[in-house]
């Protein structure tokens, strides 16, 4: 490398290239969270009562913009995610390759689910659409699907959620073994792939302590927010990346 001019090789990033890539990683990570959280506790919260489908009806049907929106924000949310892995990926590839390509691949696994997953929200409505095509159906038997649609939507969460955790098991490696981003970050990343499994898990085997859980599983999510105020605000140690970048290749 030339550090006058800044040159690199072909696969390389310059210095100002590598801060660039870090910013942007953290602006998508931020834009993930923040996207993720709306959905999820700010909508799905306010408007799904679990074992109460006449309310979650009500709800539904009186606030069906803001119902929309929280399947829009999550839809933003994983696309955002296909994004970030792959600034990611750019910027932790010289700590070890294959670990990097790990990562992307659980996302690429995770992505298209939870955009499935989606549909069975979008179905919840339908039925409460009023189409013609619906009066064959008593409305009883209309509202009785509804929380069977929102059901398989919350399965559908937790088997996405087992991608959500396994990809942070390499970032948290790669972080972890980087030289360039704090150890702390990638062992908390790792201690956050642990939460996740932890609640599919239980989610799946003993449903009825899941909720016991829960709050175990938001901590867990610490490494997340902090490794994205890192990238945002402080990004990567220049040097030690240059060192790592020139002994990958």
């Amino acid at each position: 490398m030339d550090r006058q001019t800044g040159k690199k090789g072909e696969n390389e990033m310059t210095t100002k290239e590598v801060k660039k890539t870090a910013r942007i990683a953290g602006l998508l990570y931020l834009i993930l969270i923040v996207s993720g959280i709306f959905s999820y506790m700010f909508v799905t919260s306010r408007l799904i009562v679990p074992g109460d489908t006449a309310t979650t009806i009500n709800n539904i049907t009186a606030s069906e913009s803001l119902y929309v929106s929280g399947i829009f924000s999550w839809l933003v949310s994983e696309t955002v995610f296909i994004l970030l892995v792959y600034f990611l990926y750019k910027l932790l590839k010289p700590v070890n390759e294959n670990h990097a390509f790990l990562m992307v691949m659980f996302v690429l696994v995770a992505v298209p689910i939870a955009f499935i997953n989606e549909l069975n929200k979008f179905a919840a409505l339908l039925l409460l659409s009023g189409a013609d095509y619906l009066t064959a159906f008593a409305v009883d038997q209309l509202h009785a699907l509804v929380p069977l649609l929102l059901d398989l939507h919350e399965y559908g969460v937790h088997i996405n959620g087992m991608f959500f955790g396994l990809w942070l098991l390499p970032l948290g490696y790669l972080v972890f073994k980087s030289g360039y981003i704090p150890r702390i970050l990638g062992i908390l990343l790792i201690i956050g792939w642990f939460g996740y499994m932890l609640d599919f898990f239980t989610f799946l085997l003993f449903p009825d302590f899941n909720a016991a859980i829960e709050p175990v599983f938001q901590i867990t999510g610490i490494g997340e927010f902090l490794l994205m105020f890192w990238l945002l605000i402080k990004g990567v140690n220049d040097e030690q990346w240059e060192k790592r970048a020139l002994e990958s290749t």
